[in-house]
Formats: structure tokens, C-alpha cells, sequence
């Protein structure tokens, strides 16, 4: 059975929820998500053979939310995932993320290869750290006539003013354009894109749920974001710049620990980002497999649970065995 527990970190404490025993396997969520977005992988991946821990990221669910923007900077946020690993009496582990999780952990395996023996990547491929001031890139994606939802996410409190009035609400339709078999046709207007004086929502589509996404999962996510607000969840968006200073010393640098992607075919994530993926020769030189999951969105693990968990246990029984302990 699945435990719930809280480790005490820099930041305050980290929730989490573990199962199994064996060598640790640490899952890291994206947003607006939280350890439950993992509920599908915990119990296969203890049958497995893994001790599987699947964390509130810092701002999220049941963890510390630090009043100080700065606090969600990403080095941070690598510290506090060491800290859970020997919170768990254990000096290394393998780390899997999804979306914001996937930087979260490509940057956990960068910063610290001595704990981080192997990486995951969910959604959102590797992309070393270069080129421009992020916040300067995607000022320029939208143009004139729209803006890119990150440049949204960045101002404090402009998204949670859209969001929080009505959350479980603004999930389902966050959930639903980017799942597969909900997300607006071609060619409707871009959801990932807000325009002049209107809010992101209005490009969600309206009265679909995905099929993935239950009643239940949904009353789920909206308790806890009800709960903590977004201001933690949006905190990611609001460090990038921060972050690109904070790795300067590391641009370019490639991850050489084993690793694994797995993208969805119709994710912006993976589209957008096909020549990151295209370097990976370079950029991830321990690769051991990389898979398109043709007709899947973004919400990869839940939207192909037993395909994701097929690729995840395969991958984890492949790699050599001093990088499982």
C-alpha cells in the first residue's frame, strides 16, 4: 500500500507518497499537477521491484510554500530532491519527471550525478541550458496579436486573477487542451496562446473531459489547488530567468548518466521542441531509448498509463545494476 509521508528539506518539508522496496525511483510532477498525476505508475513500479516515491514538488499539494518567489529558483529545487533521497535513507536513486518535472529532474541528474544515476524525461525533452534570456524568447513567440503562455504565467498574479476564482473549472479546461482526445482541432486558436485583454481559458475547449480524467482525479487536483492557490505552482514560470543565470556555468552541458524520453505526438511539448530531440547524440550521450507515442497528448502517464508503464519498467530493468542502488 501506498504511504504518505512528509521529509523535512531547506525549504521546510516535502509530501510525499512512497510504495515498494527495492531501489529508489523518485517522481517529479509538472504543472498543475501534484505526486497524485504519478497514481498510475506507483503500484506497477513496487510490483516491479522499486522503493517509488512520487513528490509534492516545493509550492504543491502538502509541501512548504515559501513565501519568497526566489525560494522556487531551480537550484533549490534540486536540493530538495537530494534531501528527499537521504530523508529515505538512501544515497541514490533514479529520477523521473514529467513536464516541469522533467527540467526539474534533467537538472537534478545534471547538478548532482553523484545522487541521480539515471534520468527520465516525460513530455518535455532536454534542452541544455544556452542562447538568449528566456523571458526574452518568449516575449517574441506571440507577437502583436497574441502572447505565449509562459510570458502570462511570468507576471505575479495575473494568471492566478483567471484561475482562482474558479479552479476546478479552469483545470478541466487546461486538462482537456492539451489531452489528445479533447484538444481544439488545427485549426482553432491555439491555446497555448492568450489574446489582447482576454484570458488563456478562452481558447480551452468547452464541456469535454478527457478520458483519462475522472470526477474523481479532478475533484482531486482542484481541492488541492483550491487549497494552496497557484501562486507555488506558477513560481516555475516566474524563476527561468533566474535559473539561466543560476546555470551559466553549465551551458551547453550535456547529461551522460542513462536516461529515457518518452513524448507524446500531438504535445506541443515534443513538436516544438523536435531539434532538442534531434540533438540528443550530444545533449543526452547515455540515452538508452526514446519513444513517440503516436496519438497521445501531454498528459503522457496518464493519458497511456500501461503503455508509459511498459517503457518506464523496461528501461529500469535495462540499466546496469549499480545505477539501481
Amino acid at each position: 500500500m501506498a504511504e504518505h509521508r512528509l521529509v523535512t528539506t531547506s525549504a521546510g518539508r516535502i509530501h510525499l507518497v512512497e510504495q515498494g522496496e527495492g531501489p529508489l525511483v523518485l517522481l517529479v510532477h509538472g504543472f498543475p499537477e501534484s505526486w497524485y498525476s504519478w497514481r498510475h505508475q506507483l503500484p506497477v513500479l513496487a510490483a516491479a521491484g522499486y522503493r517509488v516515491a512520487a513528490i509534492d514538488v516545493q509550492g504543491y499539494g502538502r509541501s512548504s510554500k515559501p513565501g519568497d518567489l526566489s525560494a522556487y529558483r531551480m537550484l533549490n529545487l534540486v536540493e530538495d530532491n537530494v534531501a528527499v533521497v537521504q530523508a529515505l535513507g538512501e544515497q541514490t536513486a533514479v529520477i523521473i519527471g514529467h513536464d516541469w518535472g522533467a527540467n526539474i529532474a534533467a537538472d537534478s541528474a545534471l547538478l548532482r550525478p553523484d545522487v541521480f544515476s539515471a534520468v527520465g524525461l516525460l513530455s518535455v525533452p532536454y534542452a541544455p541550458r544556452g542562447g538568449p534570456r528566456p523571458s526574452e524568447i518568449f516575449a517574441q513567440i506571440g507577437g502583436p496579436e497574441q502572447e505565449f503562455y509562459v510570458s502570462y504565467f511570468q507576471e505575479p498574479g495575473r494568471a492566478e486573477a483567471e484561475i482562482e476564482p474558479d479552479v476546478r473549472g479552469w483545470l478541466a479546461g487546461f486538462y482537456a487542451a492539451l489531452s489528445a482526445d479533447t484538444m481544439p482541432s488545427a485549426d482553432a486558436p491555439d491555446p497555448h496562446f492568450v489574446s489582447p485583454g482576454g484570458k488563456l481559458r478562452d481558447r480551452f475547449p468547452a464541456d469535454r473531459q478527457p478520458t483519462w480524467l475522472t470526477n474523481d482525479d479532478l475533484d482531486v487536483y482542484a481541492t488541492e489547488f483550491e487549497r494552496t492557490g497557484l501562486s507555488g505552482g506558477l513560481a516555475r514560470y516566474r524563476n527561468m530567468d533566474r535559473d539561466w543565470e543560476d546555470l551559466a556555468a553549465h551551458d551547453g552541458a550535456p547529461i551522460t548518466q542513462p536516461s529515457l524520453f518518452i513524448g507524446g505526438e500531438l504535445d506541443a511539448s515534443t513538436t516544438w521542441m523536435a531539434d532538442a530531440i534531434k540533438a540528443y547524440p550530444e545533449t543526452l550521450p547515455g540515452l538508452v531509448s526514446s519513444h513517440i507515442l503516436e496519438g497521445c497528448g501531454h498528459w503522457i502517464q496518464q493519458e497511456r498509463r500501461d503503455e508509459v508503464n511498459e517503457l518506464l519498467t523496461s528501461w529500469l530493468s535495462s540499466l546496469p545494476a549499480e545505477r539501481r542502488v
